[in-house]
């Protein structure tokens, strides 16, 4: 896939390699942003590259594709709700990140 960016160049990561949520979070504001609307945050970012892992980069579309809501009220709750897609969709690596599965 061609990306709109190198998710590791200085728009993709500031200059150094960010994961996951650090990229997804850093689109937000979050005391301007909320209440959110998934579909909203993925027209407007969804073919934007997030590095799963060190081999892995995926869209914010494919991992939107796994949540279990459509509307967050604050950034905590978006939070949860990625965290749990990431789970859902296969691109959650970190160790220990199984313990955390059962929590909303």
């Amino acid at each position: 896939m061609d990306w709109p960016h190198d998710p590791d160049g200085e728009k993709g990561s500031e200059g150094g390699r960010q994961y996951g949520h650090a990229v997804i979070a850093k689109k937000l504001d979050e005391n301007e942003d909320f209440p959110l609307e998934a579909k909203t945050f993925v027209d407007d970012y969804g073919e934007e590259p997030i590095r799963i892992d060190h081999e892995t980069v995926v869209s914010v579309r494919e991992i939107f594709e796994h949540l279990d809501q459509s509307e967050f009220s604050d950034i905590v709750e978006m939070h949860k709700a990625v965290g749990r897609a990431m789970r859902n969709g296969g691109y959650w690596f970190y160790e220990g990140a199984d313990q955390f599965s059962r929590t909303r």
